[in-house]
């Protein structure tokens, strides 16, 4: 199903009706503890559907910029997969420290 997104200028906001100010009023009365802010369309996922959660598609992680040394023929081997070198060698490094990683748990 798509939908079409709706937007506003802020002078163009609708006014809240009495019914939606009179909501707004009861919830801001109540506890917070009192109002359930779980969301059916969305529910808590599970603790294994965390497990890889590092390795996500959203994850990003902080980047450190470093010079370092490596063989000019690494180097022209990494660069000759076309745009993108760094981050070939990131994934590269990325992929030996997880496997390092998985080594040490295993043991």
């Amino acid at each position: 199903m798509k939908t079409k997104m709706v937007s506003y200028d802020w002078d163009e906001i609708p006014p809240l009706t009495e019914e939606s100010i009179a909501r707004l009023a009861e919830l801001f009365a109540r506890p917070e503890s009192e109002i359930d802010l779980t969301d059916p369309d969305a529910p808590e996922l599970p603790p294994e559907a965390w497990a890889n959660a590092v390795r996500g598609r959203f994850y990003r992680p902080i980047k450190a910029q470093v010079t370092a040394k490596v063989d000019g023929d690494v180097l022209a081997w990494l660069k000759s997969g076309g745009k993108g070198y760094q981050t070939r060698m990131n994934a590269i490094l990325r992929r030996a420290m997880l496997e390092e990683l998985k080594g040490e748990k295993a043991a």
